[in-house]
């Protein structure tokens, strides 16, 4: 009886249980430690089921880092988007991060966990892995940009080896305040890339 209703489930509805189960249960776990059987119970579908949704555990481990990635991704824009000022829109970056570090369920990055744990082995989950990082190194050159930094792409990848590193202490537990103090070092960099004569010493040809 038990089964027949859980076959009854609509596609998309099936879907979606189980992405939100592999989101909950990967990120919590780890993607090697959850097996199909855990996802199956944790979603409340039919073994058919989840198999007609997700062929394979591959398969299923890609939907998760690319629904992981809109949602991560939707959340910080949203964020950022709240504040008006363009030099401000940067540090609120790390008042994103402070808020997410606070979250009873943080365990890090998904994605450096993702291929921490596979991405030696799956080029899938590797290149899932540097896609999310791309877009958000892309996002801090955009409003490195906007806040009028004379190089955007130097600034965008110092910001990025910030957020990088606070993540990392964050979930390691290996400073205090970790998003605080990165973006104390956003702001001074920020500043450095906007005082004036900037352009010229960074232009200047090396000897």
């Amino acid at each position: 009886m038990e089964a027949t209703r859980r076959d009854r489930i609509d596609g998309d509805e099936a879907r979606r249980r189980v992405l939100d189960a592999a989101e909950r249960l990967f990120y919590a776990r780890g993607i090697q430690a959850v097996g199909m059987d855990q996802i199956r119970e944790a979603a409340g579908v039919s073994l058919k089921r989840l198999y007609q949704c997700f062929p394979s555990k591959d398969a299923l481990v890609e939907a998760y880092l690319e629904h992981r990635d809109r949602r991560w991704n939707r959340a910080l824009a949203e964020h950022v988007g709240r504040v008006a000022e363009p030099r401000e829109r940067v540090t609120a970056v790390f008042g994103f991060l402070a808020e997410w570090f606070g979250t009873a369920d943080f365990r890090g990055c998904s994605f450096i966990n993702a291929f921490g744990e596979l991405g030696p082995v799956s080029p899938p989950v590797a290149a899932a892995a540097r896609a999310h990082k791309r877009t958000l190194r892309e996002r801090l050159g955009t409003l490195a940009a906007e806040a009028g930094a004379a190089d955007p792409d130097a600034l965008a990848d110092q910001l990025l080896l910030l957020v990088e590193g606070a993540i990392v202490a964050a979930a390691m537990g290996t400073a205090t305040g970790p998003a605080e103090r990165a973006g104390s070092a956003a702001r001074a960099l920020l500043d450095a890339a906007t005082a004036p004569g900037h352009a010229l010493v960074s232009r200047r040809p090396r000897p």
